[in-house]
Parts: C-alpha cells; structure tokens; sequence
C-alpha cells in the first residue's frame, strides 16, 4: 500500500523535529557545548634555597620544610586537582648543608617528591656553573624555561622559553625570566656564553609565541622581586614592579629574590612575591572562562606554613635521613658560644640583613680583619645566608644541640656553613683611601632599595646621604677605636693614604658590581674557617651594634629600639 504524498511528507518532518529536539538536549547539535568555569590554582615559593629543614625565626617559630611544604600542598590538591606548582629559581645555591654538602642534589630530589612542575633560573643557579646545572636540569623531573637568556640551547638542554601546561581543559603557558644582573652576581664564567637579555621585549616575544600555540592564560616566573616601598604612598618598587608596568597580555606574574611578601594588581596582572625559604607560600585562585581564556576572577592567599601544623612527607623524611646522619658527625660539635642571639636580620629589623649593620656581619668582618692583621674588612650583605646561634628552639634535624639557656647561644661547624654555604676564600690586599671609598660607595648605591651588595664592615665606621646620587653619597669614615666606638682617626677618603683590607674572593674579581681587585689580592683561607676559628679562640663572643654605618636623609631605614 502506498502512503498518501503529504501524509509521508508529514511523517518525515516530525521525524526531523524529533531528531532536533534529542540531540539539542543532549548538547549533540549545538556549535559549541558551553563549559563551566574553570577555577586554576598556583601553589609558589619564592627564593627557597634549598631550606630542607624548617627554617627557625627568632621569636616567631619553625615553618616550611621540603616534608612539611609537600603535605601542605598535598592537601592543596586535593581541594584542587587544577593546580601548578611553581618556583621563580634560586631553589638551590647559598643553600644549608645538607643540600650544599652534597652538590644540590638533595634539593632538587626534594622537588621532584614536592610536585613541582616548572622552575626557572636565577643567579645562584648558576653558582657551580653551567655544567653543575646541566645535571640539576636533567635530574629534575620538572620543567625548566627562561625566555631571556641568548645562547641557551648552545649552553644548556632542556630548557623551553615557556611552557604550556593542559589545567582543566585551559591552556596556560608558563614563561619564565632570568634577573639581568644575574652574571655580576656569580663568579666569572659561571655562565658559560650564555648572555642574560633584557626580560621585558624577551617575554612579550615569548608571550606572542605561547599565543599562537594554543595558550589562554599566561603566567610569568620571573627572578625579579621588590626592593621598596615609597615611604609617602606605600607604592612598591622595584625590578618586578618595572617588569609588570611594562609587559603585555599577563594574567599573573610571579617574583622573587627579594625575600618581600607583596601582592597587588599591577597593568592587568596579578603580580605575587612570598618571603624567601618557605616563610610563606602563595595559594593563587585564578576563575577562567575556559572557551576564551577570559579571567572571571583572581584571587591571592598568603599561607605561613607552620611546620608543626601538618604530618610531614614521609618520602622526604626517608630521602634526607640517611644524608643528616652523616652531617651529624661533621658539623654537630659546638666550637664555640655567645652571650646573645646572633640573627641575619640586621639593626633596622631587615630579615637578609642588607640595609643597616647586622650582628652577623659584625662577627664575620671582625674575624677576617682579626685574622689576617689589616685596618679593614668588608663583606657583602648577600654572602651572609643564616643566623649564626643556633636556634632557641630545639628542633631534632639540625646540627645544633638543644637550647640550655638565655646566657648559652651554642655556635656549631654547621651554623657556621650556614652563614657561609659559598665556600668563599678570604683574600686580602693594599689599596688607597679613594677605592676605599669606591667600595663603600657601591655598598650603599642600592639603598634605600635592598640588595646583597649592602656592605658590612670591620675597623672603620662610614656614614652616608640617603638622598644624594649615587656614587657621592659617603660623606666620612673614621676608624674604630680599640673598645669598637667610632671614635677613631678619620679616614683619608681622598686616595693619598694606602690601608690593608680583608674582604671575600667574590667580591675581588668584581662581584655585585665591587672593584675587581684579582690582580694584586692575596687568597687566604676559606671563610667559614676563619669565622669558625675565631669564635672558637675567643668563646663566648659578645658581638654589639657598635653604630659602624650611619645614615642620614629622609629614607634612611630606622634602626630597631
């Protein structure tokens, strides 16, 4: 029987409409199925060196730790899957001993069981040289990426400009950036032929490539942090903040290598920067429309990761164990005590120590003049890593014996290479009142910024304007009287007068920007030698602020009461 003409051609249309209807509800038919938000985190640190142990600050407690940060963002992932994990390099170098002790090898395995995804370099990656790095690099289980270094893949392999991480179904590229200055701050040749270039056209290229790529989101890790606040405005400053004023296009950029915790909204982006070593880490909250990329939200959570508060990982604790009971029998014995507490954190409350005179400093640059019988000593803020007593609360994993009391700050073999992890040589040489001053002059040219360069002296006492141009700003120098006040002679300044000075090797052959001094410097012994044996003839020290650095303008940091 045949079906009449428009009754067929009525079945057929209600077919069609059937069919419409199922797959629309299905979401089969439509152009495109509309995703829900994504809801991205980013779990990072910020100059870590590699502090495996918890790090001790005087009368605040114990946190970080590798252990105790990875159970910490274990439970971070588990409220999130869509994370990454970041660092914005120096992750290891002027690291504690049981990472330096044994090449850096410790931390980076460490950072493998932690759940690092992507890393970048900064200066003391580069401390050992690029074929040290090398096999950091190929031991790392992470990514490593560094947009601005010219002749990378000459020098080192492995390494991306950026790299696009698949997070929830959105493409987010990460590009990291190296500091400029990197190569002053590391011994000659550390870098090989590699050149540090200019980040800014360096990660607006590489931003532009990540595009074309596929990436949405875009995500900065930079080795660039802040070095100030404006004393009227409370605005930052700093290498991050030029960064982040001039790039284009990213959502968040991380900083470091300045030990501020800092965030704020900064040309668009998200910009975060921790304190250093695991003091603090950052939970970043980024909400994406996953069908364009377009940031819905964002949000940022400082955590102080309080090392008692979680049950540490026991991989980490395994892989650190057997290489702290070797340590144990090196550098537990105490050489030596103090009458006080004697912290990195200078007079002005600074925690690196580099803006005002700091005890640690005072010892150090005592023990080099002392040792070796010249007028004067200098070392860079940067070089002193750690306090030297050991800490008030006893903690079972570092090399030091348990507090017995307010009048015994025991100094141990591994305090003392905790201040010291560079194996840095003392040298010392002749020179003239003039490049003296050259030198003093470099160690305040950063303030009121704060940078490793900031000098720590012994001998002499120098006083400085906070406000004049840099290179004029040291306007006396007197010597230090036998008692330690600054009463002494003055200091000729002009160059008609020779001295003697004792300062570190680094500095010598031109490190953080001093006069390269190799040609007529006379090598000594190693650094932490020389402290370690005059705290150990002169037990117990009582190291003062003896007012060896003065200075006057209106953004002179304020000593602490």
């Amino acid at each position: 029987m045949r079906m009449n003409r428009s009754y067929r051609f009525a079945l057929i249309g209600l077919s069609v409409l059937l069919l419409v209807a199922a797959v629309t509800a299905t979401g089969v038919f439509t152009a495109k199925a509309k995703r829900q938000p994504v809801d991205i985190q980013f779990l990072t640190i910020s100059d870590w060196h590699a502090q495996l142990d918890p790090l001790f600050v005087f009368g605040e407690g114990t946190f970080g730790g590798a252990a105790e940060l990875s159970a910490f963002w274990e439970l971070d992932r588990a409220a999130n899957p869509n994370t990454l994990t970041l660092t914005a390099g120096d992750a290891y170098g002027a690291s504690p001993p049981l990472s330096s002790f044994f090449d850096e090898v410790p931390a980076v395995q460490a950072m493998n069981l932690m759940g690092f995804d992507v890393d970048t370099f900064g200066n003391h990656n580069f401390d050992r040289g690029i074929e040290h790095l090398q096999e950091m690099i190929d031991l790392a289980e992470f990514q490593y990426v560094s947009a601005n270094l010219k002749n990378l893949e000459v020098n080192l392999t492995g390494v991306q400009r950026f790299k696009i991480f698949d997070v929830g179904g959105v493409q987010v590229a990460v590009i990291g950036i190296t500091n400029p200055e990197a190569p002053t701050l590391v011994f000659p040749d550390s870098f090989g032929t590699i050149e540090v270039t200019d980040p800014i056209p360096a990660a607006n290229k590489a931003r532009a490539a990540a595009r074309r790529a596929g990436a949405k989101v875009f995500v900065a890790i930079t080795h660039l942090g802040v070095t100030g606040f404006d004393p009227g405005t409370g605005a930052a400053f700093g290498p991050l903040i030029d960064f982040a004023n001039n790039v284009g296009g990213f959502d968040v950029i991380f900083g470091d290598h300045t030990d501020v915790e800092f965030s704020g909204i900064i040309n668009n982006a998200l910009v975060v920067e921790n304190r250093s070593k695991g003091r603090t880490y950052a939970r970043t909250h980024l909400t994406v429309d996953p069908q364009n990329g377009r940031i819905i939200s964002r949000s940022v959570e400082f955590v102080e990761p309080v090392s008692g508060d979680v049950t540490p990982d026991v991989d980490i604790v395994t892989l650190l164990q057997p290489l702290r009971a070797e340590l144990d029998v090196l550098l537990g014995g105490v050489i030596g005590q103090s009458t006080v507490f004697i912290p990195r954190a200078d007079s002005c409350g600074q925690s690196s120590g580099r803006s005002c005179e700091s005890l640690v400093g005072d010892v150090t640059t005592d023990a080099m003049r002392i040792t070796y019988g010249t007028d004067f000593a200098i070392t860079n803020s940067g070089g002193l890593r750690a306090n030297l007593t050991c800490p008030l609360v006893d903690d079972p994993t570092d090399f030091c014996p348990p507090f017995t009391g307010p009048t015994n700050f025991d100094i141990t073999s591994g305090q003392v290479l905790t201040v010291l992890p560079f194996g840095n040589v003392v040298v010392t040489l002749t020179l003239n009142g003039a490049e003296l001053k050259t030198m003093l002059e470099r160690g305040v040219s950063a303030m009121p910024g704060i940078s490793g360069r900031f000098a720590q002296v012994s001998g002499l006492c120098f006083s400085y304007d906070i406000g004049a141009a840099v290179g004029s700003r040291v306007t006396s120098a007197v010597r230090q009287a036998m008692d330690g006040s600054c009463t002494g002679a003055a200091v000729d300044l002009s160059g008609g007068t020779t001295y003697t000075l004792a300062e570190n090797d680094f500095m010598a052959s031109g490190g953080d920007g001093y006069p390269n001094f190799t040609s007529r410097a006379v090598s000594r012994d190693f650094m932490d030698k020389v402290v370690a044996d005059y705290i150990a003839a002169n037990t117990p020290i009582s190291p003062t602020i003896e007012g060896r650095i003065g200075c006057s303008g209106a953004t002179c940091p304020v000593p602490l009461p």
